[in-house]
């Protein structure tokens, strides 16, 4: 038992060294190479204080929206520095806007407000994401030289300007009344566990807990440690083990890895990618659920979708859903005929892919999907009546066919590398060109069982990976139950254990979110 309180105290030393005054206000201060995360040390130790504050105000509602805004102001400083001033310029504005469209009557000035609200809110996002890479744009198209501007990408400034957009459009759509007070509408927009990387909380979804008793209940305790727990063992273990151990060294330098190493690495990264969001996902779930607040669920194991679309109602469905609402419907959804409805498909996922990034290789990844959506489409008009869909052996086919389509846009997705004159010729793929070269070329498939041997650890946990996700969803649910079911006691040692399984596997190094990049 000595050993295993070591352990753990060995975990937090490994955050911010031995525990002193001085040293813990030096951790305290913004560290660009070592922004906080739920994976970390510093991050846990601060919750369980937090969370005891937090209890004892739970039934003083204007303390306790004062101490959560201002603990998440503090979380998103340490994650981006003073850039936290972005949230409050979105949030007063936002919430200045939504007072306004209360009272506006004609349809000319509600529109106006709108207008407004996406010129401060894209705008805001335009500037620090997208400067550069339009620049590079013009610079191609024109000729004319540009130098990249020295712009720092704040954390999260795609999920909390989405978020107050959406708050704005369902005000204008009359979906929704204003929040009472502009606290109120600070602690929605700032809430800390979704605040850096989703999910993408709509409005009409949290603003009506909180204007009700905090009430954490024995199944939302038990969910809540469930779904850290989860977060913890994707993120911590799986994620970051197998990127730092296989997959970015394949990524980075494929020239030296044989055809069924890249191949490898690219299952390998179709897992990490998944596990580091879908982790943080189940961590910002089970945050708000200790708190007393409920979030849609953001992943519904997306590999084992049939299609494209099906993907789509699986993957970052937050993101999804929010793309369909106020960008594909607004754009003309499908109510103007089928080209239309193919358009407009291919317009929001091409978009879609631009949210994610700044660079070529998102935007080909955006334009992948939508291509393959419309696809789809034409193949669920065409096969209307034939028994073929609906056998069980045709799912299975096309489960295969649509997890390796998404992997292979993965491969897209990660190399950003690609430049404009790979639209021009068969130049400027980079890693992608060699990855696909070495895969066509030289695959070696002999080389298995040396490539297996040599990276066990890794292989281990990428089949582990893959196999819960693939486990019958029916039997994931029976899992979840029965430890709700179990004594408190039984949670907090679970979660020590899982700390401890950490540290076994931990490096000195943190690695951020890989979508606290978009």
């Amino acid at each position: 038992m000595d050993n295993l309180w070591q352990n753990i105290l060995s975990f937090f030393k490994l955050q911010f060294g031995t525990i002193d005054p001085a040293l813990l206000l030096h951790q305290l201060a913004y560290d660009e190479k070592s922004p906080l995360i739920f994976s970390s040390g510093l991050f846990l130790f601060l919750f369980a204080i937090f969370i005891v504050i937090y209890t004892l105000l739970q039934h003083k509602s204007l303390p306790r929206t004062l101490f959560v805004v201002a603990f998440s102001y503090f979380f998103y400083y340490k994650s981006s520095g003073m850039y936290f001033f972005l949230i409050a310029i979105v949030t007063c504005s936002d919430y200045i806007i939504g007072e306004f469209l209360t009272v506006a009557r004609s349809r000319t000035a509600r529109k106006l407000l709108v207008a407004l609200s996406l010129a401060i809110d894209l705008g805001l996002l335009a500037y620090f994401k997208y400067t550069n890479f339009f620049g590079q744009m013009w610079s191609g198209i024109t000729g004319a030289p540009w130098h990249n501007l020295d712009i720092f990408l704040p954390v999260g400034i795609s999920f909390f300007t989405f978020q107050s957009l959406s708050y704005i459009i369902d005000i204008y759509r009359r979906k929704i009344k204003p929040v009472d007070n502009l606290l109120d509408y600070a602690f929605y927009v700032s809430f800390f566990p979704q605040l850096v990387a989703g999910p993408i909380v709509r409005a009409s979804d949290f603003l009506p807990q909180i204007y009700k008793p905090v009430v954490v209940t024995r199944q939302m305790l038990g969910q809540g440690f469930w779904f850290i727990i989860t977060g913890l063992f994707k993120k911590a273990v799986i994620s970051d083990f197998i990127s730092i151990n296989f997959v970015d060294r394949v990524f980075d330098n494929p020239i030296q890895f044989s055809g069924i190493e890249n191949l490898l690495g690219a299952y390998g990264y179709g897992l990490q990618i998944y596990c580091d969001f879908s982790g943080y996902s189940d961590m910002a779930i089970g945050l708000a659920l200790l708190m007393g607040f409920r979030f849609n669920i953001n992943f519904n194991n997306p590999y084992k979708a049939v299609s494209v679309t099906d993907f789509w109602r699986r993957w970052h469905i937050s993101l999804s859903t929010w793309l369909r609402d106020y960008l594909y419907i607004s754009l003309g959804g499908n109510r103007k005929g089928k080209f239309r409805q193919y358009l407009n498909l291919f317009i929001t996922m091409l978009l879609g892919g631009l949210w994610h990034g700044a660079a070529l290789n998102f935007v080909l990844w955006g334009a992948m999907h939508g291509l393959a959506l419309i696809i789809h489409k034409l193949w669920m008009t065409l096969s209307q009546g034939w028994q073929l869909v609906t056998a069980k052996w045709w799912n299975v086919l096309m489960t295969i066919v649509t997890f390796h389509f998404v992997i292979f846009a993965w491969m897209l997705f990660r190399n950003p590398d690609i430049t404009w004159s790979a639209l021009t010729g068969s130049a400027g793929w980079g890693n992608l060109g060699i990855m696909l070269s070495q895969i066509t070329h030289s695959f070696k498939p002999e080389l298995l069982p040396d490539v297996v041997a040599s990276y066990w650890q890794v292989m281990m946990l990428i089949a582990i990976g893959y196999i819960l996700h693939f486990i019958p969803d029916s039997f994931s649910q029976q899992c979840k139950q029965a430890f709700v079911r179990m004594p408190v006691a039984v949670y907090i040692l679970a979660l020590i254990v899982m700390i401890v399984i950490i540290i076994q596997v931990k490096t000195s190094e943190i690695h951020p979110f890989i979508y606290f990049q978009f």
